[in-house]
């Protein structure tokens, strides 16, 4: 933008700028559909050099191109330079050009959010049946560790399971203390049995609580474009 007009011409237009990007700015934020607004929640929009902003929402933008012309204003009272204005008036061109785009790329902004959350999803599936498959309790139905309610039943179970374990084991422990010597060997390895079951037990109580953290672990990987 040369300087052929004066510099009061030069803000006025800007401000005039800006006022007719705020209402369309308005409109947009006004409207913005739910979904669209969920999935650009923790979105950047914008590199960090140009805006400030996170979310759907671009009112925030506005507010910083104005801060952006009032700076202008005041350097432009300290008299200084043509090119150091020319810079300024630059720099305030890009951010409406940003917003702009960004005005007509919601949508298209919200779907990419969605396709990535989908893919982070699937590969947190993906590590986790793996995981699954390592841990040596394939035997636990793999449906059961992509459902936290499943998995909250499947640990119920499992505690269940180790407290009749247990009182099994007192019996048998009771038994065996009064059974006849001759039967002592046997009755000694059923023990020996239900211990081994008790502690496999454990082991999986202990393996689907970690299962159960990580799944509800929130995560999520914020998405910055360069939006130039």
């Amino acid at each position: 933008m040369g300087l052929t007009m004066n510099t009061n011409e030069l803000l006025r237009q800007l401000s005039v700028q800006l006022k007719q990007l705020e209402q369309d700015v308005l409109q947009h934020d006004t409207n913005l559909p739910k979904r669209e607004q969920k999935l650009l929640r923790d979105t950047d929009r914008f590199n960090e050099q140009l805006f400030i902003q996170s979310g759907a929402k671009l009112a925030p933008c506005i507010e910083q191109i104005n801060k952006n012309i009032k700076q202008l204003g005041k350097l432009i009272k300290g008299n200084i330079s043509s090119h150091t204005i020319v810079l300024s008036c630059e720099r305030i061109q890009d951010r409406f050009t940003a917003v702009r785009r960004a005005l007509n790329t919601t949508s298209l902004g919200a779907n990419s959010a969605s396709q990535q959350r989908a893919f982070r999803v699937a590969q947190a599936k993906r590590r986790r049946n793996k995981s699954h498959d390592k841990s040596g309790f394939n035997w636990i139905a793999a449906g059961v560790m992509h459902n936290s309610h499943q998995l909250y039943a499947e640990l119920n179970k499992h505690l269940n399971w180790v407290s009749k374990f247990e009182q099994k084991i007192l019996i048998l422990q009771s038994q065996l203390d009064n059974c006849h010597s001759a039967d002592k060997i046997q009755m000694q390895n059923e023990v020996l049995l239900v211990h081994r079951r008790l502690g496999k037990c454990r082991q999986a109580i202990s393996y689907i609580e970690d299962r159960i953290q990580a799944f509800e672990r929130p995560f999520s990987q914020t998405y910055r474009p360069f939006n130039r």
